[in-house]
């Protein structure tokens, strides 16, 4: 499809000319197909005595010719980059979410005087559960209450999530950032190696960084599930201090799938090999 391309351009470009010669388009078209043959088919129209126009635009033609090989060779070596930006940019989107919903913990209560349904849900922000009392003004069904930075009875699990999600949500977007610029220079065909080289591995070490600061507080609340471990919650919170019986929420699941994209992205990055065949820029 870009050789299709390239040809029509250089025929449109001939016509432009005025077509001064049919065989030129012929010979510049098989040289646009045949990047070695450049410099022999130059030579050859040089010899022939054509005029300098010609001779020039072939200069012209011979470079595109260049360019576009170029091109192809980077994008044909950047399918797996390709692929990290789309399971990235997936995988930091799921992160954000995972951040987001309260259901991290679902707990089940035996009292339900105040927990109406006798289910709650403890996130990392709040935690929340449907009462129909009039527990506090401007919430009538369900009730949620924000954790405090000054609460000491919230275990440190919660809180490690909050900062670490945060962390993985700035260095995802940081590796997605990095992933862009090199693709955009592949697309380009700008044949910077360094350049190219540099921000793929940049934007695989982020992803990385941020599976991982996605995969701890994941983790370790998952450990508090299993292990059914108790929070001891103030009485503004309404919440016993043990539950009957907990289980994940829908938050933990969807971290788990968010680390296994990003890990994914951050090693399809890191795999990038800049091709030898490509006329390479070693200055960035």
């Amino acid at each position: 499809m870009l050789l299709a391309s390239g040809n029509q351009a250089y025929r449109r470009y001939l016509d432009e000319l005025g077509g001064q010669n049919d065989k030129i388009a012929e010979v510049a078209v098989f040289g646009w197909r045949q990047k070695t043959l450049c410099p022999i088919l130059l030579s050859l129209a040089s010899a022939s005595g054509l005029n300098a126009s010609l001779s020039s635009h072939g200069n012209r033609v011979c470079d595109r010719v260049e360019d576009l090989q170029r091109m192809s060779s980077l994008v044909s070596t950047s399918h797996l980059q390709l692929a990290a930006f789309a399971l990235g940019t997936v995988g930091w989107i799921l992160c954000t979410v995972s951040m987001g919903i309260v259901e991290w913990r679902v707990w089940h209560v035996d009292n339900t005087t105040v927990i109406s349904s006798g289910i709650a849900w403890v996130g990392i922000w709040k935690v929340c559960f449907i009462t129909y009392l009039h527990v506090s003004p401007g919430y009538k069904e369900q009730f949620c209450h924000k954790f405090s930075g000054y609460d000491s009875s919230i275990p440190h699990e919660i809180y490690a999530a909050q900062g670490l999600l945060l962390i993985a949500m700035c260095m995802g977007l940081l590796g997605l950032t990095a992933t862009i610029f090199a693709l955009r220079n592949v697309c380009m065909g700008i044949a910077y190696k360094t350049l190219i080289t540099r921000f793929f591995l940049v934007g695989g070490f982020f992803y990385i960084l941020a599976g991982l600061c996605v995969l701890i507080p994941v983790s370790w609340n998952f450990y508090s599930v299993t292990h059914n471990q108790s929070i001891a919650f103030p009485p503004s919170y309404y919440m016993p201090s043990s539950p009957a019986a907990q289980e994940a929420g829908a938050a933990i699941p969807i971290g788990i799938v968010a680390v296994i994209l990003l890990l994914l992205s951050g090693t399809f990055c890191l795999s990038y090999r800049f091709p030898v065949t490509a006329n390479t820029i070693t200055e960035s």
